[in-house]
């Protein structure tokens, strides 16, 4: 009988902590002009169903830029709830769609990235009772969110891993904003979060560089912002400085902002000011 008591006070304690934690995320806040629809299946694989959160303004006279926003978290942790630093796209009137996609333990590489581009074929398709200009749509994300922007901006018309997600749209966005993303995970593949991402491809050099996005620039590449902090001890600097390069190279529109000392996504008050400002200079410079 204790042990059961003991037992029953320990489930009870991790309930409530679990519990709790859902809860730590404040609710995104919004301008009453806009329409919300929470848990909007975008695709389905087997018995697993990718949600996003959508956030529109479908009564606009005119169709609003979106950004499509996707969460950190090494491919292995993380959700959609905890994206609520929103408030900038709201006022600059642009709807935005926080996706949920496949981690590590549903599903390895390359999974989370064939769920990115169908949240894009989603909102290609739906755009107009969304209300969406489709010249206008925005990925970004930061970490392994950063990743997965770049790889379903990068990869355009290309459709090898839309095939849950069959179409005959004419994907392309207008700009990727990538926060400390992963570029290329050939020399990263040693790196726990990318070998189990990986999985049992992690020795498959091939298959590597087809999930790296640096492997996709070219000169019809989209426009692509980048920020990254020197000191990042998770994601190398010169990851992004390689991309930075190489989009250069091809005559891409693409800057660089280098916060120095910066970690893994913890910036100062001061970075996270300029980041913000520098994202939105970009944008507006492309007619977002």
């Amino acid at each position: 009988m204790k042990r059961f008591i003991v037992f029953l006070f320990t489930f009870l304690s991790y309930s409530l902590l679990a519990v709790s934690q859902e809860k730590e995320y404040t609710s995104v806040i919004y301008p009453e002009d806009y329409t919300v629809q929470i848990d909007v299946a975008y695709t389905e694989v087997n018995d697993w169903v990718g949600y996003m959160d959508l956030y529109t303004k479908p009564n606009d006279t005119t169709p609003t830029p979106i950004v499509i926003n996707i969460h950190g978290g090494g491919w292995r942790s993380g959700n959609k709830e905890s994206q609520t630093s929103l408030s900038t796209f709201f006022k600059n009137g642009y709807a935005v769609a926080n996706v949920a996609y496949r981690l590590v333990d549903v599903a390895p590489a390359p999974a989370a990235i064939e769920d990115v581009r169908c949240a894009l074929i989603y909102i290609h398709k739906h755009a107009k009772s969304l209300n969406i200009d489709t010249s206008k749509i925005v990925l970004m994300g930061g970490s392994a969110g950063g990743h997965l922007a770049l790889m379903a901006g990068l990869l355009g018309n290309n459709k090898q891993f839309d095939t849950n997600c069959p179409n005959t749209e004419n994907i392309k966005v207008a700009a990727i904003i990538d926060k400390y993303g992963v570029t290329d995970l050939t020399p990263l593949a040693y790196w726990k979060s990318a070998n189990n991402w990986l999985s049992l491809n992690n020795t498959d050099a091939a298959f590597v560089k087809s999930v790296s996005p640096i492997n996709y620039v070219s000169y019809k590449s989209p426009p692509v912002f980048i920020a990254h902090g020197t000191a990042d001890p998770i994601v190398p600097y010169m990851q992004s400085v390689i991309l930075y390069k190489k989009l250069k190279a091809n005559r891409v529109k693409t800057e660089l902002l280098t916060l120095r000392k910066g970690k893994h996504g913890k910036f100062t008050k001061k970075q996270n000011i300029l980041l913000s400002k520098s994202i939105w200079k970009f944008l507006n410079k492309l007619g977002i």
